[in-house]
């Protein structure tokens, strides 16, 4: 009967792939041992054996460790166990992998120096936790201690960078590009010029949010200046400028005059600083979210019209 068939090493081998060196090291570390021996002192081994080494064979080539392979065959874990806890495992390992790739391809199409492409895999490798506790530290010493804009602080704190498991290059690179300008002590004292602005503004009074509608607003009205080619200093920007100060005064319940047109200059060239704009627009780029167009040639047209129409 073929149940009652013992094998040697080498019928081992031919029936399971493995190499008779590798079946030897199995049987000697005790986690396929022998069912018996031959008169001459050779290893035999039955079927349970053979289905034994198979499982061995099945589960090292899925990458698990010696230890676990000895549990599974000696019943200590179920297969099932192993198999959740493996591919919790690998996913960790793709994702590494994924996110090497991104690296090497960002690098690849940077022409990156040794130094930056180490910083780029150190940088993409943050966990989430990791990431979103950078732009916090950024956000806390930044608004800390001001009586900001909450509405907006809530909104930076809401929007976190989320790198995809399987990242594009251009994400990798803005990744990189955003935790990189979150630490620059120069943007970080820009930012906090903001916010002292805003909270100064707020004690005097202004709570009244955002001001989307204000902004889009003078988006279209300066856009359609831009476009038509009008320059910031010419007469035909004037009245441009006197309808925009005249929306200022009504949202900021301000009397439209000279005062209110130095006050709006202030608060254009405190808010200029383009790298703002490109803070939200490398968080766009990492989330996969629309980049919101630049205004930066919009309210730079505002503050030359401005400061045009106070000199005159």
């Amino acid at each position: 009967m073929d149940g009652d068939m013992l094998y040697t090493i080498g019928d081992l081998a031919r029936r399971t792939g493995l190499t008779v060196k590798a079946i030897r090291f199995y049987s000697d570390t005790g986690i396929v041992p022998p069912t018996d021996r031959s008169p001459a002192g050779y290893r035999l081994y039955d079927l349970n054996a053979l289905a034994r080494l198979d499982l061995v064979r099945t589960l090292r080539e899925l990458g698990l460790d010696l230890a676990t392979v000895r549990q599974v065959v000696d019943r200590e874990i179920s297969v099932p166990e192993v198999a959740a806890a493996h591919a919790d495992a690998l996913e960790v390992q793709i994702r590494t992998l994924r996110l090497r790739r991104a690296v090497l391809r960002a690098v690849a199409k940077l022409g990156s120096t040794s130094e930056e492409m180490d910083l780029m895999h150190k940088l993409a490798r943050l966990s989430d936790e990791e990431r979103r506790r950078l732009i916090n530290d950024f956000i806390d010493d930044t608004f800390g201690g001001l009586n900001a804009n909450p509405e907006f602080v809530d909104l930076m704190r809401s929007a976190m960078p989320d790198l995809p498991d399987d990242p594009e290059p251009d994400q990798v690179e803005a990744w990189v590009e955003l935790a990189e300008l979150t630490q620059d002590q120069d943007f970080r004292a820009a930012v906090r010029r903001m916010a002292e602005h805003q909270a100064a503004e707020r004690a005097q009074g202004d709570t009244t949010g955002l001001h989307h509608e204000l902004t889009e607003t003078v988006r279209d009205t300066v856009g359609k200046a831009l476009s038509t080619g009008i320059a910031p200093d010419s007469a035909e920007a004037a009245p441009i400028v006197d309808g925009l100060t005249a929306c200022y005064a009504e949202v900021f319940g301000r009397t439209d005059d000279a005062d209110l047109r130095r006050w709006m200059l202030a608060r254009l060239e405190v808010a200029g600083d383009p790298r703002t704009e490109h803070y939200w627009q490398l968080l766009s780029i990492i989330n996969g979210w629309p980049v919101p167009p630049s205004l930066a040639p919009v309210f730079a047209w505002l503050t030359a019209a401005l400061r045009a129409a106070i000199n005159r």
